[in-house]
């Protein structure tokens, strides 16, 4: 049995992964415990990958118009049309809208044809929906996009500030570090968020801020710190400018941010009591029509107080995707060049001289949001999408697939045959998966990372960068586009991004630019700017300081009475983007089976909303209908619902249907979390329920959503009038119970082995049966009676483990409870050693922590 180290596929922290291969497209998932990301710690994203390897849904072979074809014939074809559009309208009126799941020599390929050979910058990324405000921020404060913190400053710091990151959930191996921390040595944690999630509820204080109040929050604390003497009057003198009247013009308060303001002065108190402090910020800030500010106002703290460039202290922008930070790095967004480089004379003339390249972009391109504006207008006639789904996750989601449709020629690279946005692919061309690349990757703490191969290529999918080359070659590029393999790749990025740089920029990888293929095929993980590029107090701007930006708060959004609610929407905690990958895995699909909006108590009652139905969210870009979860952790005015599902898993749940197409005016991200909407209640005339081993084709009803499970399928249905059973169950051994008075309708189907094969309950007025024990029947040895199928349960009741907490150990809440009682558990510890919860990826843990808090909070007597 091969082990071989890789790189997670998930988010932006990087983990090390080793993987042992003990069959065909069968492998065995660890933590790799020397990799500095990690240190063998994994998430249940990560723990659970051996169960997405398999070549279900996979797009193995080329495809033009629907029908299968010859890599000749499509690559032909893509070229053709990508050479004729250019000759006709100009190099404008194309564009590659590429991902943050693409490896850095893939990105590397791309940025070089469309920029340096096609001659526009019209390349942009998914990257822009969760990071591109992050970008922005640094290159005002920095003169660069230069991360200057590593996870090294997280164990070293003595209070972290959490900005719209719900770490629990979203970064759970950089949550098991903070952990660490504040069990060793006390570190103190601030989360400031809207919602209180599972990390707010873990914090020693928890900011909960309106929409958008960040501005307002960070700038009321800078002024703050100045009353109390406590900048960094040196530093700010060596090391920093600002504009005229900026400290006259650093405007916000509690008031304006929406906290109370005594929470406000402890935040003051933390923050001058503790000068080692990182503050970690992620999508929360990021997507908003003033991200970029944000961003600002963070640095802006850190820059005033000298906390940055120390161990222990900066501002930390943390990643969503594996490899957003080596797309920035090599200039795959639009409003970049190549290198760190922007759009001056000076840096188009050295990327073209590099390149050799018969021509430059010499302006910056259309970023996503106005890329696919431009898509729908027809200024941009062909567009090449690759390793992403932006008719699921683009804002207005609907008004990107109008442009999709409306394009003269779309063209798709993608793992999977079938997604919302291949659906309008004029051509598919079939690309490697995770687990079949081969090549680099960057973390958010700047570690470059391989990515290795664990299975051969399958059908005829081929890498990203290989594709790419191939059509820049049969445009006319055979000799700058030559590359025999990834590492010659990497070679001619690392030497250009030291080509005419002197010290200017921080990016400086011609170090490796030599070298060979056998040092790239055991290429071990390496930072690049070591523990923090501003060690040296020297920032890439022409006299070498920082910047302060001057910012000010957002004003509050004017209330529409027809839209009076505010829709932020995010991840959920063991789903992935748009679930191509996750939405395979049985485990991960049991911590949310079907999309919530989570709603406030006051809220729900308003509009006569309860608990498990059906709501419709309504915004003037779309609609869709969510299950409800109602939760005072939400503000009251606000709801969230989570944006991963798509067409393949549910007829409701588009989330991003809601948003609009506002975008910050600097970095061009989308703002996803501050949309008006309204909420209204949805009354099927009847719930049903189906578990079955394949899923069949589902009619169009009011509402379904499938979700994985071991052996096949759960499928909930809601909707009206009547609907014909019979299509939705196999052939087989037929068993039935109906009840006409209360409209219920049960079925099961055994196979010609006397296994469950499908169950399908219905009601019109009833309430449907639990479906955790009818769920593990599917995939289960045992035979059960008829009797027990149909009641969805078994004659003799068997401990009920309640939802599923710990997806890595399979334990529920109910599990969890009965332990603590049983036992007298105290701790985290005690679970974890009674039940093993919480002792993987630790992302439940917060969960754990409420369960003990509930279950020990003191009893009231009622009064007599």
């Amino acid at each position: 049995m091969t082990k071989i180290c890789t790189t997670c596929p998930y988010c932006g922290v990087g983990c090390g992964i080793e993987a042992e291969i003990t069959g065909d497209r069968e492998v065995v998932i660890k933590g790799d415990s020397k990799h500095p990301a990690n240190f063998g710690r994994l998430c249940s994203k990560g723990t659970h990958l051996a169960e997405t390897v398999s070549l279900e849904g996979r797009l193995l072979y080329p495809e033009i118009g629907g029908e299968q074809a010859e890599w000749g014939q499509a690559l032909d074809l893509v070229a053709k049309r990508f050479a004729d559009t250019v000759r006709e309208h100009g190099p404008d009126s194309v564009a590659f809208y590429v991902s943050g799941q693409l490896l850095t020599e893939d990105y590397y390929v791309a940025n070089k044809l469309m920029k340096g050979f096609i001659g526009s910058a019209n390349i942009d990324t998914n990257s822009r929906l969760c990071m591109a405000s992050a970008v922005a921020a640094h290159s005002r404060a920095f003169g660069e996009d230069v991360v200057p913190c590593s996870y090294d400053d997280l164990d070293a710091a003595d209070l972290i500030l959490l900005v719209g990151s719900n770490t629990a959930w979203c970064h759970p191996v950089i949550w098991q570090r903070i952990e660490k921390a504040r069990a060793e040595h006390g570190t103190k944690l601030v989360v400031i968020d809207p919602r209180r999630t599972e990390t707010a509820e873990c914090a020693d204080l928890h900011l909960a801020i309106r929409p958008d109040g960040d501005v307002a929050l960070f700038n009321a604390l800078l002024q703050e710190m100045r009353n109390r003497g406590a900048l960094d009057e040196d530093f700010l003198r060596d090391h920093v400018n600002a504009p005229d009247q900026f400290w006259n013009n650093v405007s916000g308060d509690a008031e304006m941010a929406g906290v109370d303001p005594q929470l406000l002065e402890q935040l003051a108190d933390l923050v001058t009591a503790h000068p080692k402090t990182v503050t970690l910020f992620s999508q929360g800030a990021n997507q908003s029509i003033g991200g970029t500010d944000k961003g600002n106002a963070i640095i802006n703290l850190h820059l005033a107080t000298g906390r940055i460039g120390k161990p222990g202290t900066g501002p930390f922008s943390i990643t969503g995707q594996p490899n957003a930070m080596g797309g920035r790095e090599v200039g795959g967004l639009a409003s970049m060049l190549a290198a760190h480089m922007g759009f001056s004379d000076a840096e188009c003339d050295a990327a073209q001289t590099y390149w050799h390249s018969p021509t430059i972009a010499r302006k910056p391109g259309r970023k996503a949001v106005d890329m696919f504006r431009d898509l729908h207008d027809g200024r941009i006639k062909a567009i090449w999408i690759m390793a992403t789904n932006p008719a699921v996750s683009m804002p207005d989601a609907d008004y990107v697939r109008a442009a999709l449709k409306r394009c003269d020629f779309v063209v798709v690279s993608d793992v999977i045959a079938e997604t919302d946005t291949t659906v309008f692919a004029h051509v598919k061309l079939p690309a490697l998966a995770w687990g079949e690349k081969d090549g680099t990757v960057t973390n958010s703490e700047r570690v470059i990372s391989r990515q290795r191969p664990l299975f051969a290529a399958p059908g005829q999918a081929k890498a990203d960068w290989w594709i790419i080359q191939q059509v820049a070659r049969r445009m006319g590029h055979k000799e700058a586009f030559s590359f025999e393999n990834a590492a010659a790749i990497f070679r001619e990025y690392a030497a250009q991004t030291g080509y005419r740089n002197a010290g200017k920029r921080k990016l400086d990888l011609s170090e490796w630019a030599t070298t060979s293929d056998a040092d790239y095929d055991a290429w071990t993980p390496k930072p690049w700017g070591g523990a923090s590029p501003f060690e040296d107090r020297k920032f890439s701007t022409p006299d070498g300081k920082a910047r302060l930006v001057a910012v000010a708060p957002l004003a509050l959004r004017a209330h529409d009475p027809d839209f009076p609610l505010t829709l932020n929407t995010g991840r959920y905690r063991d789903q992935w983007h748009s679930m191509t990958r996750t939405g395979l895995s049985p485990r991960l699909s049991q911590h949310r089976r079907e999309p919530l909006v989570e709603i406030h108590p006051h809220d729900a009652i308003v509009r006569g909303l309860d608990e498990g139905g059906l709501a419709k969210i309504t915004t003037p870009q779309g609609e869709s209908i969510f299950r409800i979860q109602i939760t005072d952790a939400q503000r009251q005015g606000e709801i969230f619902a989570p944006m991963h599902w798509t067409d393949q898993w549910s007829n409701g749940g588009r989330a991003n249907r809601l948003p609009d197409q506002t975008v910050d005016p600097i970095s061009g991200q989308p703002a996803f979390k501050n949309s008006s909407c309204n909420i209204t209640a949805v009354e099927p005339e009847w719930r049903a329920f189906l578990v079955c081993a394949n899923r069949p084709a589902l009619p169009s009803i009011l509402y379904w959503t499938s979700a994985r499970i071991a052996g096949g399928w759960l499928v909930e249905l809601a909707g009206a009038g009547n609907i014909d059973l019979n299509s939705l169950l196999p052939t087989g051994e037929r068993m039935e119970a109906v009840d006409l008075q209360r409209g219920m309708r049960r079925i099961a189907v055994r196979n010609g082995e006397g296994r469950l094969a499908a169950a399908l309950y219905l009601t019109r007025k009833g309430d449907l049966p639990s479906r955790d024990w009818i769920v593990v029947q599917l995939a289960g040895d045992d035979q059960a009676d008829a009797a027990s199928l149909l009641a969805a349960r078994p004659k003799v009741a068997g401990a009920d483990k309640g939802s599923t907490v710990c997806v890595c150990f399979n334990v529920g809440a109910k599990q969890i409870a009965s332990a603590i009682a049983r036992q007298s558990l105290i701790s985290l510890e005690e679970v974890g050693t009674a039940l093993n919860a919480g002792t993987n990826c630790g992302s439940c843990r917060p969960a754990i922590t409420r369960l003990l808090a509930e279950l020990h909070a003191p009893k009231l007597e009622a009064a007599e």
